[in-house]
């Protein structure tokens, strides 16, 4: 068998990671030294980190986060923040997403909730659960044009089945009774079964008035509040103020 056989074979396979190991071992005399037990290991170790990697990539790309380099390494905890360090690596470490229980990060416009919430996806990722990230208003609108199409339950299933589904500037404005239901239908179908994090401007006792129809808020609210964590974002300085252009 030729080494030009081999090669195309690995190619073959997909495992492209494997022949460029081999190849550069057969031009790299250093490799010598090694038993074949080792220099074989060592192939299968950049072919696994390689597809690792990829599979990460994949993941990240398709939660379709707000921002995708975000992580936990680089969150600012300025005193005015007040941000629980603890607490945040924690939750980080993904207990939380195999317990199945949600996160309701609040705080005013430009204090960094999204940000955050991107950055526990990401922490998700590396993790290899499947996340999957939205602004609430462009939800909502996706599953009326989706309802108009045909294709209400195959979008329905995407947003019910992602390990994390992260639901930005939740309860921004007023709903409409049927986006209410919509949003009932997400949450009493993740209930236990999978987690969510929920971005608010708005304490939750103001998230009653923004559902509106008094029952579905009652239906929705109780799967949300009774198994959730909260992180609150203070800050008299907003991020975007920090890191603004700077006269």
């Amino acid at each position: 068998m030729t080494t030009e056989s081999t090669l195309t074979k690995l190619h073959e396979m997909r495992l492209s990671a494997m022949a460029e190991q081999f190849h550069e071992q057969l031009r790299n005399e250093q490799f010598n030294e090694l038993s074949f037990e080792d220099r074989f290991a060592l192939m299968v170790d950049i072919e696994w980190s390689r597809r690792k990697n990829n599979k990460l990539d994949r993941i990240i790309k398709g939660a379709n986060f707000r921002y995708p380099q975000a992580c936990i390494e680089d969150i600012e905890y300025h005193t005015d923040r007040r941000l629980d360090k603890y607490q945040i690596l924690r939750l980080a470490s993904g207990d939380y997403i195999q317990g199945k229980h949600n996160l309701i990060i609040k705080g005013a416009s430009g204090n960094g909730k999204s940000y955050l919430a991107c950055a526990f996806g990401i922490a998700a990722c590396r993790q290899f659960y499947t996340v999957k990230y939205v602004r609430l208003p462009d939800l909502l609108e996706e599953l009326a044009i989706a309802r108009g199409e045909g294709i209400y339950k195959k979008v329905m299933k995407a947003y019910k089945k992602a390990d994390l589904l992260i639901l930005d500037e939740w309860l921004l404005t007023s709903l409409r009774e049927n986006e209410a239901r919509d949003l009932l239908e997400i949450v009493e179908s993740r209930h236990q079964v999978a987690s969510t994090i929920f971005c608010s401007q708005f304490d939750i006792q103001g998230w009653y008035e923004k559902i509106g129809e008094g029952t579905l808020a009652d239906a929705i609210l109780d799967r949300i509040i009774h198994d959730s964590y909260n992180i609150f974002i203070d800050g008299e300085t907003s991020m975007r103020e920090r890191h603004g252009i700077k006269e």
